[in-house]
């Protein structure tokens, strides 16, 4: 390296640290958020230039010269060589779902400190790790699954057992996904507008960049940007027009049914037609927005209201959700610092489009910062609320009546006027127990927006940017179900393909059909239960998504720790045993604390023994839901440890020349592929 890179990495690093310093000592005082934002970038550029190299060259290897499968398999529907930025698009809009959105949101009861510590330290050396490391091992094996992949290294019978605890982890991960986007959308005519318009133009750009003029991804690109912000204000003007608000105004159950039928449609399609294209428009409007944020954070400078550390982080009676800091908010920040779910679509589609090995740094390590990034954002625009407007607009009354005292101590308390002000400033009719995070999140950033337009001598205009950011998030988390719903299927057909190999050729269209349909099935029997719960369906759906996502996080990693074993790097286990460890201690403690504290709020069965003498109407239904949250959370806990087991006894013959090290990988297949293409 040049000396002055040198010194100008040096720079980075240092106000890096800096910026760290004054978030962590900094007490009873204002702190900006530019210094949280500040910190985290400095990071993630040198994490990306320094220890994603590190990983690419010195760990995997990666060889430009080798055929990927989607040039050795090219069919024209799964298996498609890809622009780099066009996949990237397409694998960051597939992993960026509700977790970096939502979950930092919940966080901030905790403080900002936390949750941003886990988010900046925890996508470097983790959440990065484990997406570019599975979705390497894919690629040397043919773009196969994780499921298949530990079959094949670890042993045939954790294998199996593994791949149905992973497509049950899937259905509970999109059921969450499609549970807030259906929230979200609820009532919502300019929201579904706008993404109803992104299926036709994500058509468009599918046949121009195929069929009609191949290549030109600038063109399309450019096409759909502006299609895209046509749909935008459209969106607008449909939301303030009697009859077409009417037309695009749905109930939960309704929207569960578009839900499902969006899902097998985009599934059975060829990726190139609707999916990949779709998820690379989004992304437009993802980074855009999340840019334009960063930039209006460093221009108007906003204070974070939330202090380092409240009251809840060592009590855990938050009135958002219990449980103490140590285990739970690094499983209610799940997506952002590391998600099990990303390991699926680093093994599913992605894998299958890569047209170069080089290429999976980029969207591999460099699709997962981007998506920590967007948790950081989420994180500032919740903690830069007034802390009494967070907790009025996370909370039920009941649960903010019972923390009236720690709250009022701290500080914290709002009064219904100023909420009820608030809510007409941003077009709505209450702002009041909108739980969730989404609403919240909504508010944040139209704050710092309507901060940005005043800044710059325009309108405050918070309304409209509140119902953006309301838009922005559904399309955000929306575009994790076609993707979702695609990685099932190939999980499905792969499990049936044991003892139906016709049913296991992913190109087969009746497999294709039926498949599909299975996995929309499944998730949209468990988002119905959701949408119809009492309690809203995320205070009973979100525990479990957090604990099996970071399960699957676990799964992930072992499978990769083995095959770094096998192929020799034994020397460089620890990155991937690290985060595995981590993972493994928090996951564990919560999931048991989940299914067994004594204490109603926060155990399951303690919950459902809670409701056993109640007159309510609904408390067979909440008695049931928590029964099968404590069943299937006992499942995967089961599942996961087993798999754990049978991986370290696998090392541990290897390493000890007991076993022999065969590996399934490809053979070395050159590429025909010239520079360029």
């Amino acid at each position: 390296m040049r000396p002055l890179a040198i010194v100008g990495w040096a720079l980075v690093s240092l106000l890096g640290a800096a910026a760290f310093g004054v978030l962590a000592l900094a007490r009873g005082e204002t702190i900006s958020a530019a210094w949280l934002l500040t910190a985290a970038v400095c990071t993630y550029v040198v994490g990306y230039r320094f220890y994603s190299k590190f990983l690419a060259t010195k760990v995997f290897g990666l060889d430009p010269s080798r055929a990927t499968p989607a040039e050795r398999f090219n069919n024209g529907h799964d298996f498609v060589p890809t622009n780099r930025w066009v996949l990237f698009g397409h694998h960051f809009a597939a992993i960026a779902g509700a977790g970096p959105l939502v979950g930092p949101v919940l966080a901030a009861q905790f403080g900002f400190l936390p949750g941003t510590l886990w988010l900046v330290i925890g996508v470097v050396l983790g959440g990065a790790v484990q997406d570019f490391t599975i979705l390497f091992c894919s690629l040397r094996r043919d773009g196969k699954s994780l499921g298949q992949m530990a079959k094949e290294e670890v042993s045939n019978v954790t294998g199996v057992t593994a791949m149905i605890a992973v497509l049950a982890i899937m259905i509970i991960l999109l059921a969450v996904l499609a549970l807030i986007v259906v929230n979200a959308l609820r009532a919502s005519p300019w929201g579904l507008f706008t993404i109803a318009c992104t299926i036709p133009i994500a058509l468009l750009m599918g046949w121009w960049m195929k069929r009609w003029r191949p290549g030109k991804v600038g063109e399309a690109s450019i096409i759909g940007a502006l299609l895209l912000l046509l749909a935008l204000v459209g969106g607008g003007s449909v939301a303030s027009h009697p009859g077409l608000a009417a037309a695009f105004t749905h109930s939960g159950t309704s929207l569960t049914g578009m839900m499902i039928a969006y899902g097998f449609i985009a599934s059975v399609l060829p990726v190139w037609m609707l999916l990949c294209p779709r998820d690379y428009l989004s992304t437009f409007l993802k980074i855009t927005t999340v840019l334009v944020l960063g930039v209006a954070i460093l221009i108007i400078l906003p204070p974070l209201r939330m202090p380092a550390l409240t009251p809840f982080a060592t009590a855990g009676e938050g009135p958002v959700f219990a449980g103490k800091l140590f285990p739970f908010a690094f499983i209610t920040i799940a997506c952002g610092a590391i998600s099990g779910f990303h390991s699926l679509v680093a093994s599913g589609t992605t894998p299958k489009m890569i047209t170069r090995e080089t290429d999976a740094r980029l969207i591999g390590y460099g699709g997962m910062v981007m998506e920590s990034f967007v948790g950081v954002m989420a994180m500032i625009a919740a903690c830069t609320l007034d802390p009494g407007v967070y907790f009025a607009m996370n909370t039920t009354p009941a649960a903010l009546a019972g923390a009236s005292d720690v709250l009022n101590q701290a500080g914290f308390v709002v009064t219904p006027q100023y909420m009820q002000a608030l809510a007409a400033q941003m077009g709505e009719q209450t702002l009041i127990a909108r739980t969730g995070g989404a609403p919240s999140l909504a508010v944040g950033i139209a704050h710092i927006f309507s901060g940005l337009t005043s800044a710059i001598g325009g309108k405050t205009l918070s309304a409209l940017w509140y119902h953006f950011a309301i838009m922005f998030e559904a399309l955000f988390i929306l575009t994790t179900i076609d993707t979702g719903t695609r990685v099932g299927r190939f999980m499905l057909q792969e499990i049936v393909g044991h003892v139906w190999p016709k049913f296991g050729q992913t190109s087969w269209l009746p497999s294709v059909v039926l498949a599909s349909g299975l996995v929309c099935a499944g998730w949209g029997f468990f988002l119905y239960q959701g949408v119809v719960d009492p309690l809203g369906g995320i205070n009973s759906l979100w525990p479990l998504f957090g604990i099996s996502n970071q399960l699957l996080a676990a799964v992930a990693l072992c499978v990769a720790t083995t095959i770094l074993i096998k192929m020799g790097r034994q020397r460089y286990a620890w990155v991937t045993l690290g985060p595995l460890a981590w993972l493994i201690t928090v996951t564990m403690t919560a999931g048991y604390q989940k299914v067994f504290s004594t204490d109603p709020k926060l155990g399951f069965l303690a919950h459902a023994a809670s409701l056993a003498q109640s007159t309510d109407a609904n408390a067979a239904r909440l008695i049931l839901n928590d029964r099968l949250d404590a069943a299937i959370a006992l499942f995967f806990i089961a599942v996961v440890a087993m798999l754990v087991f049978t991986s370290a006894r696998e090392w541990w013959l290897v390493l000890s020349k007991r076993k022999p090290a065969v590996i399934h990988e490809a053979a070395f297949v050159p590429t025909t592929l010239v520079a360029g293409d």
